[in-house]
């Protein structure tokens, strides 16, 4: 009977960590990638360009805030970084509506756009929860010519954002 309990003591403390561990991880619950005009991860996922693990899961280019390359700090979807991958360049006007698909929605502090790494538009949705399909009206300004476009998500609590990259031709 004393090495029964011994024995049960010895699993419930060595499952113990895994069980709390186990208990403290939370999925992502927030998710989403640049459909339109088309962000180098939608280009993955309809096969325009060969892609590695990001044809599969569009939506996960998450990284800290502040990031400004298009992996988002992510090493497993650095390819994304590569400009010379033959990405698509869209055709679009001075103002272009961009239109997210979010596969988890998650409350949204702000939603950044950068052209060459200068910011250009940013939506504040002061911590609310956006809904399945999100668009923006942004507005270059006087930018023309093909330049890469920085998409960002940021999200209201946690230290992370979602981010998308767009090669444009603005005319």
């Amino acid at each position: 009977m004393h090495k029964r309990r011994k024995l049960a003591a010895l699993l419930g403390a060595g499952l113990a960590p895994v069980l709390v561990l186990g208990l403290n991880v939370t999925p992502a619950n927030a998710h989403g990638w640049v459909t339109n005009p088309s962000s180098r991860q939608d280009q993955c996922a309809r096969g325009v360009v060969e892609c590695g693990q990001i044809k599969w899961e569009p939506q996960s280019v998450e990284g800290p805030k502040g990031r400004k390359d298009c992996a988002g700090g992510n090493g497993r979807f650095s390819e994304l970084n590569d400009d010379s991958k033959g990405w698509q360049v869209s055709d679009v006007s001075r103002t272009t509506t961009f239109q997210w698909r979010l596969t988890a929605r998650h409350r949204t502090t702000t939603w950044q756009y950068f052209v060459d790494g200068d910011k250009v538009a940013e939506f504040d949705d002061r911590g609310a929860q956006p809904p399945q399909y999100v668009s923006h009206n942004v507005d270059f300004g006087n930018y023309t010519g093909k330049h890469k476009v920085l998409a960002v998500w940021n999200i209201a609590d946690t230290a992370n954002a979602f981010y998308a990259c767009v090669d444009v031709n603005i005319r």
